[in-house]
């Protein structure tokens, strides 16, 4: 007899184990059988026409993937890498091997194919055809033209010349007809932008509605903002590779000059222990545990050195300003070009010697760097048009500076420092009136300098000081120092707020001067600023080559 546990089991389907798979679940791994033997059987399709097409193609060896990136020499005789701006019609019907990177590549045909080959700040044209000498097959022809872009290639072939001018391409009148073709470092499938869209202007002003955007000609616009998240390929562009050319050059003039002056080049601290120069705008970081600061300028140490009787020294290096301008000439980290010299007659020594550097930088840009500056002319027509005097650059003492803007209707007192918009005002007033864009603003009024700012003897409101322009804009300011120890701490506790001269950010700095030191003055550049003015760009982030500024820290 049944017990009672068995009689409330329900009853089970004739035929049905336990354990057994559902007529479903037998249906869906037949189907999934069918599929996976469909899978392979297509995969070895593949694998068997991939065999045929490699046992048919007779041009393997000519292109294909470098292991490394090197060419094995071993297997094949390699020569003289040809740069594209060496390319000429003397090359003509010549076999040439470029490295360069794959601006563009495109499928004419199954027997044509074309590259576009770029290298830093020129392009050519390179065509694949079935045939020739080397038998160029099919397939080299398909890899060729689906190269991925910003692709680094090895390309050896022969020079020839189109039978039209190629407008897309630097190098117009001469193309080259492909023997081989490797890759040394593939790109990526997908990039955040193309260098081809990159190498037009960014938008000046606001950027924030330029997503998504085409300029006049339809090609995307590619915000500064952008091309700044993707530094390493806005760098490839030949505007970027021209401005840093720029950048270096006017480095190499300015310690070429000051050398040939006998002056002596120092590598000063970045860290000090204490805020300097008056406290204001300063990076503080933990220095093993105790308050730090980055360095505002090299100023202290140059007047120590010249306390040390270096009599003429100069710096290259990172300056660090921590405040909070969002504005297109200003940075928080910016390069430093600095000097100072002792004086033995009249302050306006210094003046006299900051033009005449200025004066070898700018000659020496535009007899140096001529190629360069055709480059950035290509997106930048008034690039290197900067109108210099002939003679002597005008020096405008600040109260008549001020004079000049209240007589066209501005507002401006002579007992403030001036405005960046008033500045751009008077850099065209100037330009108007001297036929020049370079000009210097000199007996700042006191308040607008710091406390080592020597005081016009003639007139304690005023300073020995000045600044030099370029466009509107300040690129230099100096002065002469005070040496004096007695005068330098009156006048430093005599600033608003007071600042003490036997503090522990002072005190070596005062005491140099307590020793004894000789009369001397100096100026201090901004190398990007300068950059930034002599191409006429529309921001000082475009003339940095990873720029930092309030809201960016990096890459």
């Amino acid at each position: 007899m049944a017990s009672s546990e068995d009689q409330s089991l329900p009853e089970r389907p004739k035929g049905e184990e336990i354990g057994a798979p559902s007529k479903n679940a037998l249906k869906k791994a037949a189907k999934d059988k069918e599929k996976a033997e469909k899978a392979a059987k297509r995969q070895e399709q593949e694998r068997l026409e991939k065999e045929k097409a490699e046992v048919s193609d007779t041009s393997k060896h000519l292109y294909g993937k470098l292991a490394g990136g090197i060419l094995d020499t071993s297997k094949k005789k390699t020569s003289a890498i040809t740069t594209l701006r060496d390319l000429n019609e003397r090359l003509e019907n010549k076999e040439v091997t470029v490295r360069a990177r794959v601006h563009n590549a495109r499928v004419q045909s199954a027997k044509l194919a074309f590259l576009d080959l770029r290298q830093r700040t020129e392009n050519v044209q390179a065509v694949i055809a079935e045939g020739g000498e080397n038998g160029i097959s099919r397939q080299m022809v398909k890899w060729c033209g689906g190269l991925n872009k910003e692709s680094i290639v090895l390309v050896t072939g022969l020079v020839k010349k189109p039978k039209e001018p190629i407008h897309s391409a630097t190098v117009s009148n001469l193309e080259i007809h492909v023997e081989s073709c490797f890759v040394v470092s593939e790109g990526p499938v997908q990039l955040p932008m193309q260098v081809k869209d990159a190498m037009h202007p960014p938008p000046v002003g606001d950027e924030a509605d330029t997503e998504g955007q085409v300029d006049s000609q339809g090609v995307p616009v590619v915000s500064l903002n952008v091309r700044l998240n993707n530094r390493v390929l806005s760098l490839r562009t030949p505007n970027d590779q021209a401005i840093f050319q720029i950048n270096g050059a006017i480095c190499e003039l300015f310690r070429e000059y000051l050398l040939q002056q006998q002056f002596q080049e120092l590598q000063t601290p970045k860290i000090a222990g204490a805020a300097t120069e008056g406290g204001s705008g300063v990076f503080e970081i933990n220095y093993f545990n105790t308050p730090a600061f980055l360095t505002q300028s090299p100023q202290f140490y140059k007047q120590m050195a010249i306390a040390g009787d270096m009599e003429r020294v100069f710096e290259i290096g990172p300056v660090f300003r921590a405040e909070n301008s969002n504005t297109a000439r200003h940075l928080t980290e910016f390069t430093g070009l600095d000097f100072e010299m002792e004086i033995h007659n009249t302050w306006e020594e210094i003046i006299d010697f900051a033009e005449s550097l200025l004066i070898f930088i700018f000659n020496g840009l535009r007899e140096r760097c001529k190629y360069w500056m055709e480059v950035i002319q290509r997106e930048y027509p008034e690039a290197g048009n900067f109108k210099i005097p002939e003679g002597r650059a005008p020096r405008i003492r600040f109260a008549d500076g001020i004079k000049m803007l209240n007589e066209a209707g501005i507002d401006a007192s002579p007992e403030e420092d001036i405005s960046t918009v008033n500045e751009k005002t008077l850099g065209r007033l100037v330009l108007q009136k001297y036929q020049t864009d370079f000009y210097f603003l000199t007996h700042y009024p006191t308040a607008a300098r710091p406390f080592y700012t020597h005081l016009d003897p003639s007139t304690p409101s005023l300073t020995h000081s000045y600044d030099a322009f370029m466009r509107g804009q300040e690129i230099v300011s100096g002065a002469q120092r005070i040496h004096d120890p007695a005068m330098l701490t009156q006048r430093m506790r005599s600033m608003e707020p007071p600042l003490d001269p036997d503090s522990e950010g002072f005190k070596h700095y005062v005491n140099a001067f307590r020793m004894g030191c000789a009369p001397h003055g100096g100026g201090g550049f901004g190398l990007n600023r300068i950059t930034m003015l002599w191409l006429g760009l529309g921001n000082i982030r475009q003339a940095t080559l990873f720029p930092r500024d309030p809201g960016r820290k990096a890459p």
